[in-house]
C-alpha cells in the first residue's frame, strides 16, 4: 500500500538505515488494523518460555498450541506477531506471509533466582531470516550487573539484523540495581528509553511508568524544571520525548492480567501521551478467544481516533 504521510515521517527518521531495514519498518507499520496510522498493536507470547506454560497458558488451554497464536494476531488485525524459536517454527510455514513476524532472540526462565538478571540467547538472525521474520527482537535489562555484556550483544545483533534487512526491537525493562517500585519509576523507564535508543533500537517497548522517582539526582531535575508526572498520560509523553524527542517508536507493554475497563483507560493514557501503541501479551491470550479479539479490537479503535 502507497505510505501514508504519517508513515513516511515515521520512516524519515530511520535516514541513516539500510532500505532493507526501512522497508520492514514500513511493513510492520502497514500491516493490520491500523496499518498507515503510525500505530503499532503486536502480540507477543513468549510467556511460555519466562513463566512457564501453567502460568501462562492454563488460564486458556488452547493457549497451549502455537497454532492458536498465529491465529488470534491474524484474526485480530494485529502489526505483527513476535515470539521465541520454538513457537514461530511451529507455525511459521502454514501461516507463511500472513502476518510480520518478530523472533525473540534472547529469554529468560523463573527457575532460579539471579542476582545479575540476564537472558540467554536463544535463537539467531539466521534464524529470524530463515522464518521469514520482519523484525528481532532482544531483552536488555538497565540496571542489571551483567547489563554491559547485553549492551553489547545487542549491538552486535543489530549490526548482523541490519545487514539482512531487519529492524530490531527492544524490551528494555530496568531491573537488578533497584527497588522494585524503581522498575517502573518514570525516571528509570525513560531512562531505558533513552539507552535503547542509543543503542540502535528501531522499536523500544518499555513498561507504563508510575509516578515514582527512584534516583534521587533525577528526582532533583524533575522538581527543578516542574516535569509533569502527575497522569500517565503525562508520564508517556515524557518517556516518548526521552527516546530522541518523539523520532524513535516506543511502545508500551500490557504488564500483569488486569480487568478490561483498567486495560483500556491505561491504553487511552498512552495514546493520549503519544505513545506509539501497545504490545499485549497475556492480557489478551488468556482470555478465551472470542474476549481476546475484542480487547485487542477495542485497543485498536483507541489509537485510530
Amino acid at each position: 500500500m502507497p505510505h501514508t504521510d504519517r508513515v513516511k515521517q515515521i520512516l524519515s527518521w530511520y535516514s541513516s538505515d539500510t532500505p532493507g531495514v526501512v522497508a520492514n519498518l514500513a511493513r510492520l507499520l502497514n500491516t493490520g488494523t491500523l496499518a498507515g496510522t503510525g500505530k503499532l498493536v503486536i502480540l507477543p507470547v513468549d510467556q511460555g518460555f519466562e513463566h512457564g506454560p501453567h502460568r501462562s497458558f492454563e488460564p486458556n488451554p488452547p493457549a497451549y498450541d502455537p497454532d492458536y497464536h498465529f491465529q488470534l494476531a491474524i484474526d485480530a488485525g494485529c502489526n505483527a506477531y513476535a515470539a521465541p524459536l520454538g513457537f514461530l517454527e511451529a507455525g511459521a510455514m502454514k501461516f507463511a506471509g500472513e502476518i510480520p513476524l518478530i523472533l525473540k532472540l534472547n529469554n529468560s526462565d523463573t527457575l532460579a533466582k539471579v542476582d545479575a538478571p540476564c537472558s540467554a540467547l536463544t535463537g539467531t538472525v539466521k534464524d529470524a531470516v530463515r522464518l521469514g521474520c520482519t523484525a528481532i527482537g532482544y531483552t536488555i535489562y538497565p540496571g542489571s550487573a551483567a547489563r554491559n555484556r547485553q549492551y553489547q550483544d545487542l549491538r552486535d545483533l543489530i549490526e548482523e539484523a541490519r545487514s539482512y534487512g531487519l529492524p530490531t526491537v527492544v524490551w528494555a525493562y530496568a531491573r537488578g540495581g533497584m527497588s522494585k517500585e524503581g522498575e517502573t519509576a518514570i525516571d528509570v523507564v525513560a531512562y531505558a528509553a533513552q539507552i535503547a535508543a542509543q543503542l540502535g533500537a528501531h522499536i523500544i517497548k518499555v513498561k507504563p511508568p508510575t509516578a515514582h522517582l527512584e534516583q534521587p539526582e533525577a528526582k532533583k531535575v524533575f522538581e527543578k524544571y516542574n516535569i509533569p508526572i502527575a497522569t500517565l498520560a503525562d508520564r508517556i509523553r515524557y518517556v516518548v520525548k526521552s527516546a530522541f524527542n518523539g523520532k524513535r517508536i516506543v511502545i508500551f507493554s500490557g504488564g500483569e492480567a488486569k480487568g478490561t475497563d483498567q486495560i483500556l483507560d491505561e491504553i487511552r493514557q498512552i495514546h493520549a501521551g503519544g505513545g506509539f501503541g501497545s504490545i499485549m501479551g497475556r492480557n489478551a491470550f488468556q482470555r478465551p478467544r472470542t474476549e481476546a479479539l475484542k480487547l485487542l479490537r477495542d485497543t485498536m479503535d483507541i489509537y485510530r481516533k
